[in-house]
């Protein structure tokens, strides 16, 4: 830390003026601590301000809002993502109860068709064999 006393006039009091060449120590005075961005790239991370530029403590705190917004989306993206790969999951068990439900729709209408069929044959033969017992009885009785 470097110190440098002055009195700019004899009726005005003295004026210190301190700063430091070390980061960590210049950072010792804010009155937020540090944020963190565990999850945010290191190139990505903010660079900490010189605390005697202001414009360098602006910049500094634009940083940690886009890196923060940043982290915000990053995480926005990765919990639609998960909802998407559930999405998917739902619709591929539904094309396949679809496809079940297609196929059983298909049997059923093939086998509501052979059951019309056999009625029928049932029926037509039911007939035949009425006929025949007539007819048989017809040849005992005239015997």
């Amino acid at each position: 830390m470097i110190t440098s006393t002055r009195r700019v006039s004899a009726d005005k009091p003295e004026v210190q003026i301190a700063f430091s060449l070390d980061e960590t120590s210049e950072l010792k005075d804010a009155e937020d601590p540090l944020p963190s961005f565990p999850d945010l790239e290191q190139r990505l991370q903010p660079v900490l301000p010189c605390r005697s530029l202001k414009e360098s403590i602006e910049v500094y705190k634009n940083h940690c809002k886009m890196a923060n917004e940043f982290n915000q989306v990053k995480h926005e993206i990765a919990r639609l993502e998960d909802r998407k790969r559930e999405l998917m999951a739902e619709l591929l068990e539904d094309e396949k109860v679809s496809m079940e439900f297609a196929q059983v729709e298909e049997e059923y209408r093939i086998l509501t068709e052979e059951n019309r069929n056999l009625i029928t044959v049932h029926s037509q033969r039911a007939q035949q064999l009425e006929t025949l017992r007539v007819i048989s009885h017809k040849r005992q009785g005239s015997s």
